[in-house]
């Protein structure tokens, strides 16, 4: 970041305080100017607001918007002549977002083939088997597996191979019969699973790539003839250990991984991962987090997925935002931490943006009768200019609201109520009008970020109903109350402000600890 560079961020009447706050603590070494718009509600600027209403100083060569606020950047930027950006949601993440606390995170790149197995292709058709794989494509698959049932005849596997090349996709056929392997490399299958030694001949009678697997997954030595053979005769192949199911040789199944990445350190190698999250009941996401982290540090670039249970419905998004994860963190010789929240789904690192005192003067100043929810440490907040309650239960706040001839607005209260609730018992963040982050857990709703949202179901809930929330809140106007606009320089914010505690220096792992970065 050039020591020349002025960001100018801009904000509203009620966010200001806390920005100062948390940019008095940003480097001596970068300059920056706060631009108070004098609206309350900085989300709510529209662009002909901030036109109107913000002064840039002299030298500012950058704009940061909140991240909420509606207006687009590429116009403004038209307008200023300086580059736009919209900032992050929350103020406390500043730092994190300007890259002054953790790295900027790259998740574009990863080295991890998926193999996501159909298991019942058997059982299916054609049209079905090929809507299946573009489904899993869709959500991360790179080669869609067909698998084959025991005793469970296949005679559209053939033309299953071919739909699913038609349609683009790469294809493997995963079955315990020599025939039907032998039909499907025929019908153009990319890869084959599994050969062993004594099936081994089939891998020079097609094109299709091999994945080798020992006799018996704790002989080893047939695995390295398997591998020595294929190595002379210079074809390619994956190898696969098997990965065992917990108290059924797991430890043991990680260690031969381990030794044949030791023996044979440049082949490509391939873990199957559904005997550990499908036959364990836990959370699969944490499961997966694990095996692909392994795989990084065993340089294993294939893995075989296979979702058969509910819990692991998620199964190719979770090994999908790991192995993205995993990439960038060994790519930087780091931890895998701070590489966004994708992996994080129940609990998040900094779940309660604010301190029960700033929520305290923030109710102190407003005016209005809309309620406003957030939590903190202590429970669940709601205010407006009459109330500032604070519990932990979403159903006790009832008799204090005033919504008694409005049962549209109280069903909006109480799904919000409930929402903060799960937020605050999780340890989660909580925005009003927001859906809950679940991480890669569940699909984020993809919205336009120069679009207000629509009007709620509740807008029209009775002749004397507040709009709900900050949803509505521009129907009563963005400037309705609004100051004078001011521009704060760096210096006297950094006097007036009280920074937020500095962030940890840059730290290293040395010896299983970690210590800071100029120490180790």
């Amino acid at each position: 970041m050039s020591t020349a560079e002025h960001i100018v961020f801009v904000t509203g009447r009620l966010a200001r305080a806390r920005l100062e706050k948390v940019a008095a603590g940003l480097p001596q070494t970068l300059h920056w100017s706060i631009a108070d718009a004098g609206v309350k509600v900085a989300a709510l600027m529209t662009e002909e607001i901030i036109r109107r209403r913000v002064v840039l100083p002299e030298g500012a060569t950058r704009i940061v918007l909140p991240g909420r606020c509606r207006a687009n950047p590429e116009h403004l930027a038209a307008h200023f002549g300086v580059p736009v950006e919209r900032g992050p949601d929350e103020v406390v993440d500043l730092p994190a977002w300007l890259g002054l606390t953790a790295r900027k995170v790259d998740l574009s790149r990863h080295d991890l083939r998926i193999f996501s197995e159909i298991v019942d292709a058997s059982k299916m058709s054609v049209d079905q088997i090929l809507a299946k794989g573009l489904d899993l494509a869709g959500r991360g698959a790179d080669v869609i597996d067909l698998g084959g049932l025991p005793d469970t005849p296949f005679p559209h596997l053939e033309d299953s191979v071919r739909a699913l090349k038609g349609a683009g996709l790469r294809v493997s056929v995963d079955s315990f019969s020599r025939e039907e392997l032998v039909r499907g490399a025929g019908a153009g299958a990319d890869f084959l699973l599994s050969l062993n030694e004594e099936t081994l001949d089939l891998a020079f009678e097609t094109d299709a790539v091999p994945i080798l697997v020992p006799m018996r997954p704790d002989d080893l030595p047939s695995l390295d003839r398997a591998i020595e053979r294929m190595l002379k005769a210079g074809r390619p192949f994956l190898a696969d250990p098997i990965l065992e199911p917990i108290h059924h040789g797991f430890v043991d199944s990680i260690a031969r991984y381990r030794d044949t990445r030791a023996r044979w350190p440049e082949i490509d190698m391939m873990m199957g991962t559904g005997n550990l999250t499908e036959l364990t009941e836990a959370d699969s996401l944490g499961v997966t987090a694990l095996l692909v982290g392994m795989c990084s540090e065993l340089s294993i670039r294939n893995v075989l997925i296979v979702q058969v249970s509910n819990h692991t419905r998620r199964t190719v998004e979770e090994h999908d935002a790991a192995r993205r994860v995993m990439y960038a963190a060994k790519a930087d010789s780091a931890l895998p931490k701070g590489y966004g929240r994708a992996l994080l789904a129940l609990h998040d690192k900094r779940p309660f943006v604010q301190t029960a005192d700033e929520i305290a003067q923030a109710a102190a100043e407003v005016r209005d009768p809309n309620y406003r929810i957030v939590i903190a440490e202590d429970g669940i907040h709601l205010y407006n200019r009459d109330i500032h309650r604070v519990g932990t239960d979403a159903m006790a706040f009832f008799p204090d609201l005033d919504v008694a001839s409005d049962g549209a607005h109280a069903f909006y209260l109480g799904a919000e109520l409930a929402k903060a609730e799960t937020a605050w018992r999780l340890g989660k963040r909580y925005v009003q009008d927001e859906a809950l982050d679940w991480g890669c857990a569940a699909d984020a709703d993809v919205e336009d970020a120069t679009a207000f949202k629509k009007a709620g179901h509740t807008r029209h809930s009775g002749p004397d109903a507040p709009p709900p929330g900050t949803r509505d809140a521009r129907l009563a106007g963005p400037e309705a109350g609004a100051s004078p606009p001011e521009t704060v320089p760096e210096a006297a914010a950094r006097a007036a402000a009280s920074p937020e505690r500095p962030q940890d220096p840059p730290s290293k792992l040395v010896c299983g600890r970690l210590v800071p970065a100029d120490k180790a």
